[in-house]
């Protein structure tokens, strides 16, 4: 992937390998590496959001003290003048890899001569949806949730139990949900 979104001290960031950004103070020291939080990895045209599996590993490069500011009170006729500054502590950290974990993964596990053939033929069959419910309309999965609301209407009851059981258990969209309760609320109705 190209870019990464990460958090660090409640703000969010999008960094690229061997960006180098200032951040908020740090309780890691110089010299030292560590891992931030990974919100989205992006780039090619695709997104992946919250990945587990993607590490991205960046290390403190220095502790500089932010632009000062100058902060000047002052009310008219009655003498009264304050000045005050504010430097912010920062740290600057160096994105070093993005998905290491995954890219180590991959290094280690190449396929020999042997082995591809057989791995594309498993790929040209297709898999069993293992997420699919026993009873659920055919081709629920790609279903949107205006079309789910538009044909649960034809369908009897234990297609419509099936597909809120497959919702319920993935809990991805709940207007599906919504309307299959309803289509289900009509259907106890009759």
């Amino acid at each position: 992937m190209s870019y990464a979104i990460i958090t660090l001290g409640g703000k969010q960031y999008r960094v690229r390998e061997g960006e180098r950004l200032l951040v908020d103070r740090l309780s890691v020291e110089e010299g030292k590496t560590f891992n931030p939080e990974v919100l989205m990895l992006g780039g090619d045209g695709t997104f992946e959001l919250a990945p587990k599996s993607v590490k991205v590993t960046a290390r403190v490069v220095g502790s500089p003290l932010g632009d000062k500011i100058r902060i000047g009170k002052y009310r008219p006729k009655n003498g009264y003048k304050k000045h005050t500054g504010f430097r912010a502590s920062l740290s600057e950290i160096k994105i070093e890899s993005i998905g290491g974990a995954k890219k180590a993964a991959a290094k280690k596990s190449e396929p020999k001569s042997e082995q591809a053939p057989a791995k594309k033929a498993e790929a040209a069959a297709p898999a069993p949806a293992e997420d699919h419910v026993k009873g659920m309309p055919s081709g629920y999965e790609e279903l949107t949730v205006a079309q789910i609301k538009e044909q649960s209407a034809g369908w009897n009851r234990p297609m419509l139990e099936a597909a809120l059981e497959y919702e319920q258990a993935h809990g991805k969209r709940k207007g599906a949900i919504a309307a299959l309760e309803s289509a289900l609320a009509g259907k106890e109705s009759d």
